[in-house]
């Protein structure tokens, strides 16, 4: 009998997942764009480090996308050392904002 309660638990609390996703505030983002902009900001830019790397536009990107990137360089699984490094400091409300923000800029 206990089986069924715990089996019925982990249904509600799985069907709820979606609903507990990081919401992202934009505005919020403002404060916390400083360490993108310096690279991310320059249009036709270029990093040379590790080796010569054009730099992705982020203004418009699905949102969902610039999360899951930010959450690939913070576990390693991208390897562009600076993203590793500033993906690192950052929580999962800061990648929600950022995403939130870029998503919506042009």
């Amino acid at each position: 009998m206990q089986g069924r309660y715990l089996v019925c638990g982990l249904v509600l609390a799985v069907s709820a997942w979606p609903a507990l996703a990081v919401e992202g505030d934009a505005e919020a983002a403002k404060g916390k764009i400083s360490m993108c902009i310096g690279c991310h900001g320059i249009e036709g830019y270029r990093t040379t480090f590790p080796q010569v790397y054009s730099v992705p536009k982020l203004g418009g990107q699905h949102p969902e996308y610039i999360v899951a990137a930010l959450q690939a360089y913070k576990a390693g699984e991208r390897s562009h050392p600076t993203m590793q490094g500033v993906a690192g400091g950052l929580s999962e409300q800061d990648m929600a904002d950022l995403a939130a923000y870029y998503s919506a800029a042009r």
